[in-house]
């Protein structure tokens, strides 16, 4: 009684669409295009200000290697450019809002509500979260908090900031590797610290990384912790300490410690989802979870093999947006066909897909 009082207060001015999309991160974008293609129409869902998830709100300027026909782009280009192909499906937005709970109908259709109120419906929803809410993981140095924003970064938005200065940034994975990389050309000197003696990031990132070191372009110190930070209002110097070696001290302008994002689901764990480790447990035939028409897609969801790749979030939403055109329309036969066939899949008039 109390939840269809609810939903019969929820109906008030509720935004219908075909998918709901929870996260207008580059899989979230692209599963608007994906969607538009058999004719299904899709709004979004964001805590963010603007589309783009991570790749707008934290490194717009990072260059990334691994999409098709690219071989490098930066981030925020790759987010303008999935924004151009949605457009002609003219998507809807809530952004600023937090998905905050989710309520299922007689009807089998769900009702989505955002912290502050705004409804939404709608027989499918996908879950393209990205890693949820998120937060740097910080390494454990006495006053580092005292140098945040005064030296200290954790996120790389504008590398222009980063004109001529020293920086120094610690960690093995991509994003270390990557900003070490494309910051060779652009700070004056750039040292990179790692812990350990291998790197985790792609092969070919580490063998650009090995060859700046070899032409003295920047300085590669392995087996090493940054283990102090001097400076008075503003950070002037770090000391690194090598393996049974004593600490060394490099003077720098910036310490950028990039040591990835701790997820943490939020609201998502209480929508009655099968979780993994700190993901949603999915089925791989068409990324559905436990809960019959609510999909995950993207880094957010979890299986055997799992890739956290952006590419990899395209492949999974394809294949979601078929089934949900199945939910939809169980009585039609769906027909791929490809855009080669189809023409412009930005015209209104394209063939229809449905026989």
């Amino acid at each position: 009684m109390v939840v269809d009082e609810l939903i019969d207060n929820y109906l008030c001015n509720v935004i219908e669409t075909d998918i709901i999309i929870i996260g207008a991160g580059p899989t979230g974008l692209f599963a608007v295009f994906e969607a538009g293609l058999l004719k299904l129409k899709c709004h979004l869902i964001d805590y963010l200000p603007q589309p783009g998830g991570q790749l707008a709100e934290i490194y717009p300027k990072k260059p990334i290697y691994d999409i098709p026909g690219f071989p490098s782009i930066l981030a925020g280009d790759l987010v303008d450019n999935l924004v151009k192909q949605s457009k002609p499906f003219n998507p809807g937005f809530t952004l600023g809002e937090r998905a905050e709970n989710i309520i299922k109908t007689d009807d089998n259709q769900f009702i989505v509500t955002t912290d502050r109120g705004t409804q939404h419906k709608a027989p499918n929803i996908m879950i393209a979260g990205g890693l949820g809410c998120f937060a740097p993981r910080k390494p454990e140095l006495i006053n580092l908090e005292k140098f945040e924003d005064h030296g200290v970064e954790y996120i790389i938005k504008d590398p222009e900031v980063y004109r001529n200065k020293k920086i120094i940034i610690a960690g093995g994975g991509d994003s270390a590797l990557d900003w070490t990389i494309f910051l060779a050309d652009v700070a004056s000197e750039v040292t990179l610290v790692h812990r350990r003696k291998q790197f985790r990031g792609a092969l070919d990132s580490v063998e650009k990384v090995d060859q700046l070191a070899s032409q003295g372009k920047i300085q590669l110190i392995k087996e090493a912790q940054v283990t102090c930070l001097n400076g008075g209002d503003q950070l002037t110097s770090i000391e690194v300490t090598p393996k049974n070696q004593e600490a060394i001290k490099i003077n720098t302008d910036y310490f950028i410690p990039l040591f990835g994002l701790s997820p943490k689901l939020g609201p998502i764990k209480e929508w009655g989802l099968d979780l993994g480790k700190e993901a949603i447990l999915v089925d791989t035939k068409d990324y559905q979870t436990n809960v019959p028409g609510i999909f995950a897609v993207g880094d957010i969801n979890q299986y055997e093999g799992k890739l956290k790749l952006i590419l990899c979030g395209f492949h999974e939403v394809t294949l979601a947006v078929q089934s949900c055109y199945k939910r939809i329309f169980p009585d039609k036969k769906l027909v791929l066909k490809y855009t080669t066939v189809m023409g412009d899949p930005s015209a209104k008039q394209h063939e229809n897909i449905s026989q």
